[in-house]
């Protein structure tokens, strides 16, 4: 179709959804450089910087450094393949490249930074609570993955992408969790450790609760247009409901 076809009001809704995709691509892209520093602070190997000032217990116990290290180094590459995974025309144009992103991605959480983010929750500061709160993040991020992985490969893309939804906002929480650190350190008077509990919680709850929110608008979106395109067949039929033109109509399904 010609954009000069267009209505107003429909240039005007891709005008809205353009400005909405760069603006959250440009954020990530500010936090992801964020990351990027904290990343290029422990290269080597260091163990005396950032995150493992108040780590000092825990860096001589081999398991904990290791899985420390590789969580650090491979998170960035979940969250840049992750990304990917949502871009309409590169699923439409390279179907095989969306594919090839998504195994990396998926492997990323499943076998490197995911039981690493596992291993390193039963060690986090703060006590029981955040422990529960890592540990809980980690195995809805593997769990998550590991369902979109498998709904993809049965042809489920619906169920797929919903999951994918839950899996990347669970990787987003690498970003949300120092954004909300940063908040709360400059907002108010909070003892570090009891800052510390809140964000292994806020870091991810409210990531979930804005993915379920978005799965819900695109099944909400797609009932929509069922029930439209369901008005249009019957008005085409003449409003008769049992008519063969109709599919559907008569036994009640979409």
């Amino acid at each position: 179709m010609d954009s000069g076809s267009l209505s107003p009001k429909a240039k005007k809704n891709i005008n809205s959804r353009f400005v909405i995709n760069a603006l959250l691509l440009l954020t990530l892209a500010f936090f992801v450089f964020l990351m990027a520093r904290i990343t290029l602070a422990y290269i080597p190997y260091n163990t005396d910087v950032g995150f493992l000032r108040i780590k000092q217990d825990y860096v001589d116990i081999d398991l904990w450094r290791n899985a420390f290290f590789v969580h650090v180094y491979m998170s960035i590459w979940a969250l840049l393949a992750g990304f990917t995974q949502f871009s309409t025309k590169l699923r439409s144009k390279n179907p095989k490249l969306h594919r090839g992103l998504g195994y990396i991605y998926a492997a990323d959480v499943l076998f490197i930074t995911g039981p690493a983010g596992l291993l390193m929750g039963f060690y986090a500061n703060g006590g029981i609570p955040s422990k529960i709160a890592f540990v809980t993040l980690a195995v809805g991020w593997i769990t998550f993955t590991a369902i979109a992985v498998v709904k993809a490969k049965q042809g489920d893309y619906n169920a797929h992408r919903d999951f994918m939804i839950r899996s990347y906002a669970l990787t987003l929480s690498a970003l949300t969790l120092r954004a909300w650190k940063w908040s709360i350190n400059n907002s108010v008077e909070i003892p570090p450790m009891d800052v510390y509990r809140a964000v292994a919680w806020l870091g991810w709850v409210p990531n979930i609760l804005l993915a379920e929110f978005i799965i819900w608008r695109y099944k909400y979106q797609a009932n929509q247009r069922r029930l439209v395109a369901r008005e249009m067949r019957q008005a085409a039929s003449g409003g008769r409901p049992d008519d063969p033109a109709v599919p559907g109509l008569a036994s009640g399904k979409a």
